[in-house]
């Protein structure tokens, strides 16, 4: 059940990314590898700023927020 409710929250970070970096979505599978990968930069980069989110919605938050560095990042690269 749990890697489902990460799957999930992959897919809606990566969703919710795309629609405020690109200002569109990546697919299901884009979104959730875009979402997944997120919420293991952003998990990092929360912990370096001595944060912590426990909740759902403190869990999209974090998966969001690196998914955000993830598509910056990407797009720097690209240019």
């Amino acid at each position: 059940m749990e890697i489902l409710a990460f799957l999930f929250i992959g897919a809606l970070a990566g969703w919710l990314a795309g629609q405020l970096v690109k200002g569109g979505g990546f697919g299901l599978i884009g979104n959730i590898v875009i979402g997944v990968v997120g919420s293991f930069v952003g998990g990092f980069t929360f912990q370096l700023l001595g944060l912590y989110a426990g909740s759902f919605l403190g869990s999209l938050v974090t998966a969001t927020v690196g998914a955000i560095i993830l598509l910056y990042v990407v797009r720097l690269a690209k240019s």
